[in-house]
Parts: structure tokens; C-alpha cells; sequence
């Protein structure tokens, strides 16, 4: 039997009228990749965000590792092991790309407070998103490939049991795409859970066991991704009829 890391019970975030995401029970196998679906406006970073405290609940409870987090400071989360990226990448600026990856590691799960001891972390960490030799440049001079990699670099610092990725191969081109898909791939072979919001179908699918599905703060879809992609409500809300002609016309053929 598979151990549930993390799970939800009636997730709701309403801002006054406007209900982001409404009653979402979801639970996150340990060691799995499970995907975040949506067209825009679902509430798919909403829903990210109120796992790791960034958003407070209006309703319903979040549980990692059968204990109760939601509630707790956004550190206080990512210190018992779980940390994300952000769709809008914004480094601390006036840094060097060394000095914003060790932000991460001192406040993450191996509680590091020595600030040393977070910079040696962060060469080897640098090493794995291919940002090594770009340790000492500044992170205004970054492109948008370097700084996605960036943000997954300052979340890999802490350490984490469960990765909330949100949207990280967006802007990508296709080789970047790919390398960014096998490093996901490789940090869930060492174990890590991952989360992961992403708009590129070919990602998503590619990586990801399971799939949820949001459409206006609603869970309408959960299961393997070729069994969701084959749902009409899904189709409907999201992948449209483009998609569905074009699944139809591949069946045929």
C-alpha cells in the first residue's frame, strides 16, 4: 500500500466573491510526480500556495506527513520539508546567483545557519541545473532559462521531501524543455515528491504518474494522464475541441 506524504481535506481560498479554489480533497503519494492541470484562472498557483502557507485557507486542512500544517508560517513548512518555486521568478536583486541559492538553504530542512556551510550546499546544487560557473554573476544579467533554473536551485537548497514546481519550463524552448524534464525525473528517482504545475502538454505528460484537474477552484478530473487527457470534461474545460480532433483523428489512423 502506497504512503500518503500529503493531503487535503474541503482545500478552499475564497478572496471575498471570488472563489479561487473551493473544496478540493486531494492526497500526494510518497515518491510520486502528480500534475496540476488547468486552463487559466483555475487556481492552480493558488492551490500550490496555500500548501506551502504563502496563502492562508478560508476552509479545510492540510496534512504533511499525518500532522497538520496549514496554518503555519510559510518557513515553518518549508523547514519540516517542503519547498516550491514561483511562476513570476523574482531573484533578490543586487545578489550573485551563489548568495540567492543560499537564502534557500538556510532556511530549509537541514536547519544550516552557517552561512559557509549554505554556500558550499548551494556549488554542488548550482552544479545540477547547469548554473555552475555562473555562481559569481549577478542575477540581473540571467536570462530567463538561468533564472527558472534559479528558482529551482533556491527550492532545492532546502532540502526537500515534497517540490512545488510551478510552471518552471514556461518560456522554454524545446532543449530546454527536455533537459528541465529529465532533471525532474532524476530528483524523483532520488526520492523527492513532486507537485508540478505546468501549461507545456508535452511535460506534464511526460513526466507526471497522476494528474489533477482544476477548473474554477474545482477538482473535475484526478487519475494517469492518459486516462484524464481522454475525459470529456476535461476536454471540454480545458484541452478544448482542437484536441479532441486531433485525438480523434490519431485513434483513426
Amino acid at each position: 500500500m502506497r504512503e500518503v506524504i500529503l493531503r487535503g481535506v474541503g482545500v478552499t481560498k475564497h478572496f471575498g466573491a471570488l472563489k479561487a479554489v473551493t473544496g478540493v480533497d486531494f492526497e500526494v503519494f510518497r515518491g510520486e510526480v502528480l500534475g496540476i492541470m488547468g486552463p487559466n484562472g483555475a487556481g492552480k498557483t493558488t492551490f500550490l500556495s496555500l500548501i506551502n502557507g504563502t496563502l492562508p485557507l478560508t476552509r479545510g486542512e492540510i496534512y504533511f506527513k499525518d500532522k497538520k500544517i496549514s496554518g503555519l508560517k510559510p518557513y515553518q513548512i518549508a523547514e519540516r520539508g517542503i519547498s516550491r518555486t514561483f511562476q513570476i521568478v523574482k531573484p533578490f536583486p543586487g545578489m550573485t546567483v551563489l548568495e540567492n541559492v543560499s537564502i534557500g538553504a538556510l532556511f530549509g530542512k537541514d536547519n544550516i545557519k552557517d552561512a559557509c556551510r549554505a554556500r558550499e550546499k548551494t556549488r554542488s546544487i548550482l552544479a545540477r541545473v547547469s548554473l555552475d560557473g555562473k555562481e559569481d554573476l549577478r542575477v540581473e544579467n540571467l536570462n530567463i532559462s538561468e533564472r527558472k533554473r534559479l528558482e529551482l536551485a533556491r527550492a532545492l537548497a532546502m532540502d526537500p521531501e515534497v517540490l512545488l514546481l510551478d510552471e518552471v519550463m514556461a518560456g522554454l524552448n524545446s532543449a530546454e524543455v527536455e533537459s528541465i524534464m529529465r532533471l525532474i525525473a532524476e530528483l524523483n528517482a532520488e526520492g523527492r515528491t513532486i507537485l508540478i504545475i505546468e501549461h507545456v502538454m508535452k511535460a506534464i505528460m511526460g513526466v507526471s504518474h497522476r494528474v489533477i484537474v482544476l477548473h474554477h477552484g474545482e477538482k473535475i478530473a484526478e487519475d494517469e494522464p492518459g486516462v484524464v487527457t481522454s475525459d470529456e470534461r476535461v476536454i471540454s474545460a480545458y484541452l478544448g475541441e482542437r484536441y479532441a480532433k486531433m485525438r480523434g483523428k490519431n485513434a483513426q489512423g
